[in-house]
């Protein structure tokens, strides 16, 4: 949302727009960490549970560090736009773009987090176990056949 009302804000040249998305980007920097510190925790609580993939928990934890980083770089840059926005220098508005552009890239570093994270509990995101899961239909012909036996 923060990315977005910024990149409307550089478009349409609205000072008061890009000040307010900075300043979203700069609570979502703060808000992150917190949930990025209950990770730990988390994968604690549900390392030892059937049906868990080690390797998925493994390749969000990496996926959550990188995010983390962005996340923190957007912060700090998205603070420095206001601060220079507050100062009236002229660089701001370069500040903002690049801001803006950082906060792309931590979305998509984001948006994989969430997606391996969702596969630690979601099996059914993964296409791979769609594939090899039985249908109720293919469980009923193995009943069929061991009956036969």
């Amino acid at each position: 949302m923060g990315s977005c009302m910024l990149l409307w804000g550089i478009i349409k040249k609205h000072a008061y727009t890009k000040l307010i998305a900075a300043i979203i980007l700069v609570v979502m920097a703060i808000i992150a960490v917190p949930v990025y510190l209950t990770g730990e925790p988390a994968e604690e609580a549900v390392e030892n549970l059937t049906g868990i993939s080690k390797a998925i928990m493994e390749l969000h934890e990496e996926a959550a560090g990188i995010a983390i980083w962005l996340m923190s770089i957007t912060g700090i840059l998205a603070l420095t736009a206001v601060i220079f926005k507050w100062k009236n220098h002229r660089a701001s508005g370069t500040i903002f773009t690049i801001t803006f552009v950082v906060s792309v890239i931590c979305f998509a570093a984001m948006a994989r987090t969430g997606y391996y994270g969702g596969q630690i509990r979601h099996t059914e995101i993964n296409a791979g176990n769609i594939v090899n899961q039985p249908t109720d239909n293919q469980e009923g012909n193995k009943e069929k056949e061991k009956d036969d036996d």
